[in-house]
Formats: structure tokens, sequence, C-alpha cells
């Protein structure tokens, strides 16, 4: 079995819909769930779903012991799923073009360092788009700037609000992440 870790550290509806994708699945698992929140929602979905969570301190992450700790539970893939916390330099060395972001827009449009959730929304209905969608990216050493692996669009309607095109956008999110995992991680 090739074992994915999701790191997150909000509400965890995307690291649900990527459990439940996965759940039973005959060659990719998750093992656990990491989050640097304790009081992150994410333990509670993970924890109805028979999966466990664990919840480090940001030493932990800096000096190295959750980079041992996914290596030493033989973890090939990394999956961002509303995670707020750049990963550092020695996990992207580890994990070359092994760990995904997802970013609700069209990139390079509305990312970059604290744009993210309602406030990219917000910035797509302010500027008049017509679209948007969500990007499927790897992580590189800046905010939302890694290479592209895959991108949906949804319309973005002259009436549409913030709160309309977060909707659709979840709507892909949820359809699109787990498949686009599932196609990288069997390509290992």
């Amino acid at each position: 079995m090739k074992k994915i870790a999701i790191f997150a550290s909000g509400s965890g509806t995307n690291a649900e819909n990527i459990i439940k994708y996965f759940a039973g699945h005959e060659s990719i698992e998750v093992p656990f769930v990491l989050s640097n929140k304790a009081n992150a929602y994410v333990h509670q979905r993970a924890k109805a779903l028979g999966v466990p969570s664990y919840t480090y301190t940001k030493e932990e992450f800096t000096n190295g012991t959750v980079l041992r700790f996914l290596q030493e539970n033989n973890i090939c893939f990394v999956v961002l799923a509303g995670y707020m916390v750049m990963i550092d330099d020695d996990m992207l060395a580890a994990y070359p073009n092994q760990i995904v972001n997802i970013h609700p827009s069209l990139l390079p449009k509305y990312g970059g360092k604290g744009m993210h959730g309602d406030k990219v929304h917000e910035a797509v209905v302010a500027a008049g788009e017509t679209e948007s969608g969500i990007t499927i990216h790897y992580l590189n050493d800046e905010y939302d700037a890694g290479d592209v692996v895959f991108q949906a669009v949804c319309e973005v309607l002259p009436t549409d609000t913030p709160a309309d095109v977060a909707t659709k956008v979840h709507a892909l999110e949820y359809e699109w992440y787990p498949k686009v995992v599932e196609q990288l991680v069997e390509s290992l």
C-alpha cells in the first residue's frame, strides 16, 4: 500500500473527502492526519472516520520531528488540505514533487501569502471575473507558486456573491482533488 499523509489546519472538509475517497482503496491509504492546531475541526472529522489525527508544535515541525514521523511511517506523498503553514526546505527536499496543495482560484490569479478561502472569492467577485476555479499544484518555497498539476473552471455570474463562488469552487475541490491525488500517487 502507498501511504499518504494529509495536513490540515481548519475545518477539514477536503481532508474528510479525501479520507472517504481512499477508504478501502486497493493501493492507497490515509493512515493519519496531521495538524498544527489542536482545536482544528479536522480532528473530529478524522476521528469520525476512524483515522488517527495528531497535533504537532511549531518546534516539532522546524526541528525535523514531523519529517521523521512521516518517514518512519513510510509516507510517500503529502496532501495539503486547508493547511496554513509554509512547508520548510527539508520537507520539500525529502518529498520532491510529492507534496500537493489545492488553491481556490485559477493560479497565478489570486494566489500568494494571505490569499485563502473567502479572501480569494471576495477578490474574484470584486474584480468582476467571469470565471474562477481550483488549482492543484506541487509545492515549492513560495506561496502558491509551484508547478500546476491540474485546474478546473467554474463560471462566475455577475450576480454571484463570494459565497456563491465558494459553493462552486468547493464542488470542484470535492470532485477533483481526490482523483488528481490518486493519479499522482499511482504514478510514483
